[in-house]
């Protein structure tokens, strides 16, 4: 049974994608628990009505290889996740815009299935997605990333964005990878093995199997890639093949859906606590 099937069976209106249609211009119908603020549901004079200090959220992610045992749109699959679990937790506080699929991937090319936005194209899609809402009057926006390779360009681009509009004193602009907001899953479940984000890897594998168990293959047969030392602390260049041939790093025979339910919690909880922070801005200070 596939993750959602099962949430249908305990939720119809998570069968449709947990969300309700709006039964009025920018007038959101509110209930408790069920409803969430998402972009694609919306009409434009519903957009227009909302606070203009509403934190607007972007999420990106990728599609690309993940080994030998796990799918290529992994990545979108666990930051769609996430979202869900966002969502139910801030209900309307937010706007979620549709996840971006498309990341910059270019190191996993040698891999047949990885799709990649050049790297400056990408950075111009992310600047365009912050100008848009901009010009829509919007002050908050956030990128909620889940690819590591979105990180350098996605860091740049909100860098090159707030130049542009450096007249401006009142726009929060922020690229957060849900991995590097403070959670330590270990301490929850101290048969967690792994510290930090790998590929394909005992967390990226173990949330896999939480969600989509079907869609994860020939675990027993991977083994242990290092992470090793690349000249740190200095940043190295690479592509996949300079660190892994089978296309995954660390270890993910140790990977249960157990796991990645723990795994899943301590992410979003640190996901939601970071958007709180956006909330509660004081829409002009450096602190947050």
């Amino acid at each position: 049974i596939h993750f959602h099937e099962s949430l249908r069976a305990l939720d119809p209106q998570v069968a449709v994608g947990h969300r309700i249609c709006f039964p009025g211009a920018g007038n959101p119908r509110s209930i408790p628990g069920r409803f969430h603020m998402q972009l694609a549901d919306m009409r434009w004079p519903d957009v227009a009505a909302l606070s203009k200090d509403t934190p607007i959220i972007f999420p990106v992610a990728a599609l690309e290889q993940h080994g030998h045992h796990m799918p290529v749109f992994t990545d979108s699959m666990l930051t769609n996740e996430l979202v869900r679990r966002t969502e139910t937790a801030l209900g309307q506080r937010v706007l979620f815009a549709p996840l971006t699929w498309l990341g910059n991937s270019h190191h996993h090319m040698d891999f047949p299935g990885t799709l990649s936005a050049e790297p400056r194209l990408y950075l111009d899609l992310l600047n365009g997605l912050m100008d848009n809402f901009i010009a829509h009057g919007f002050k908050r926006l956030v990128f909620l990333n889940g690819h590591g390779g979105n990180d350098i360009p996605g860091k740049q681009a909100v860098f090159e964005t707030r130049q542009k509009y450096r007249d401006r004193s009142d726009l929060l602009l922020l690229f957060a990878t849900y991995w590097n907001l403070g959670a330590e899953p270990w301490t929850r479940d101290p048969s967690i093995q792994q510290r930090v984000m790998g590929h394909a890897c005992e967390w990226e594998t173990s949330m896999v199997l939480r969600l989509r168990p079907e869609l994860v293959v020939d675990l027993a047969r991977t083994g242990d890639v290092q992470f090793g030392n690349a000249f740190e602390p200095a940043s190295r260049g690479w592509i996949m093949p300079d660190r892994s041939e089978p296309g995954h790093v660390g270890d993910p025979r140790s990977a249960t859906a157990e796991k990645g339910e723990v795994l899943f919690q301590c992410f979003s909880e640190t996901v939601v606590k970071m958007l709180e922070r956006v909330i509660a801005w004081d829409g002009k200070s450096w602190e947050g």
